[in-house]
C-alpha cells in the first residue's frame, strides 16, 4: 500500500469504525487505475460494524472525493450512517489525458455500483453530491430502486448559471450542440489543486449537460421531481456555477414536508467550490502563511447541523 493510500485509510478511530480504500469499487472499475489515482482522490468506504443507513455521495465535476470528506464525516461519526464515496471514471488521475473517454453512462454506472454496495447489507439507503455529483444523485433517486433514503443536494447543478446575456438553459443548450467539446483549450488539466483539475474540461461539461437535459426531460414528464421522498438542499447565493433559479424552485417541486433547505446569503461571499468543505485546501507545496487555493466554508458547522436536524426527522 502506497503513502496516498495510508494518508487515507485511518482503520478504527473510534472502535467500531473503519475509513478505507474502496478497493471493491476499484476492482469493478478496471478504468480506474490505482496507481494512477492523485494521492487523496482515492475512493473510500467508511463503515461501522453495524449500522442501519447508508449514504452515497458522489463529488463534483472536475473534482474528487476528498471534497465530500467533511460531510461525509458528519455522517459518518455524527449520524451513525456507513458512507460510500466512489470516484467518478476520468476524474482524479495523475494523466488524465484531457478526460478521453469520459462518459456519462459510466458516471451513472459508477453511481449504480456504489448505491447496490451500500444497500448489500440490508441498510436504508440515501444518495447525495455536490454539483455534478447533486445532479447525478438526483438521476439515481429516481430511476434506482435501491435508493430507499432522502437525497442530498449541495450547490446541485440543475442548470448552468446563465452567463451569455443572462439567457436561462443557453450554457446547455451550446455545450449539447454536435462537436462542442472540439472548442476545449486543451490547456493542462493538473494544476496546483491536488484534489482537483485545474479547469471544467469541455468533454466532461458536454457529458453534464446531456444529463442536465435528461432530468429536464424527467421533471416535464413527472410535474415534479420526487414524489414522496425528502430532500435537503444546501447552497450559497454567491454561486457563479450552478442555476440559482433552479434551486430556488426545488420547494415548490418537492412538495410540503418533504423539502429542507440551507442557504448562506451572497454577502458571506461563499463561493461554489467552498460550500462542501470543512477545510481550506492549499497547493501540495504551500508554504506557511500562504493563501489557501479553496477556502473551507465558514459555516460549515451551521450547515451540517441543519443535515442532522433532517435526517433526524426522517
Amino acid at each position: 500500500m502506497g503513502t496516498a493510500e495510508s494518508d487515507l485509510l485511518q482503520r478504527d478511530r473510534q472502535g467500531d469504525r473503519q475509513d478505507r480504500l474502496w478497493e471493491e469499487y476499484l476492482r469493478a472499475f478496471p478504468a480506474i487505475p490505482p496507481d494512477g489515482i492523485r494521492a487523496g482522490c482515492h475512493p473510500v468506504k467508511m463503515i461501522h460494524r453495524s449500522a442501519d443507513r447508508a449514504l452515497v455521495l458522489v463529488h463534483g465535476l472536475s473534482d474528487s472525493p476528498h471534497f465530500m470528506r467533511g460531510i461525509a464525516l458528519y455522517f459518518h461519526e455524527t449520524l451513525g450512517y456507513n458512507v460510500y464515496l466512489p470516484l467518478l471514471p476520468c476524474h482524479g488521475l495523475k494523466d488524465p489525458r484531457g478526460m478521453a473517454g469520459v462518459s456519462l453512462a459510466e458516471w451513472k454506472n459508477s453511481v449504480r455500483f456504489a448505491v447496490l454496495a451500500a444497500g448489500a447489507g440490508g441498510e436504508r439507503v440515501s444518495i447525495g453530491g455536490f454539483s455534478l455529483g447533486g445532479i447525478l444523485g438526483l438521476y439515481l433517486a429516481c430511476t434506482e430502486a435501491a435508493v430507499t433514503g432522502e437525497l442530498y443536494l449541495f450547490a446541485a447543478a440543475l442548470g448552468l448559471a446563465p452567463g451569455f446575456g443572462r439567457f436561462p438553459g443557453l450554457k446547455e443548450f451550446l455545450l449539447r450542440l454536435p462537436l462542442a467539446e472540439r472548442f476545449d483549450s486543451g490547456e493542462p488539466l493538473i494544476g496546483d489543486n491536488p484534489y482537483r483539475y485545474s479547469r471544467v474540461c469541455l468533454r466532461a461539461a458536454v457529458e453534464l449537460a446531456r444529463l442536465i437535459g435528461e432530468v429536464n426531460g424527467m421533471v416535464r414528464e413527472s410535474g415534479g421531481i420526487l414524489p414522496q421522498r425528502r430532500v435537503f438542499a444546501a447552497w450559497s447565493e454567491d454561486d457563479r456555477v450552478v442555476c440559482l433559479r433552479k434551486l430556488r424552485q426545488l420547494p415548490a417541486l418537492v412538495g410540503d414536508g418533504r423539502y429542507a433547505g440551507y442557504v448562506i446569503p451572497a454577502g458571506h461571499r461563499v463561493d461554489h467550490a467552498s460550500l462542501v468543505l470543512a477545510e481550506p485546501i492549499f497547493p501540495g507545496n504551500a508554504r506557511p502563511g500562504e493563501a489557501p487555493l479553496e477556502p473551507a466554508n465558514p459555516f460549515f458547522r451551521e450547515m451540517v447541523a441543519a443535515v442532522g436536524r433532517f435526517a433526524a426527522g426522517g
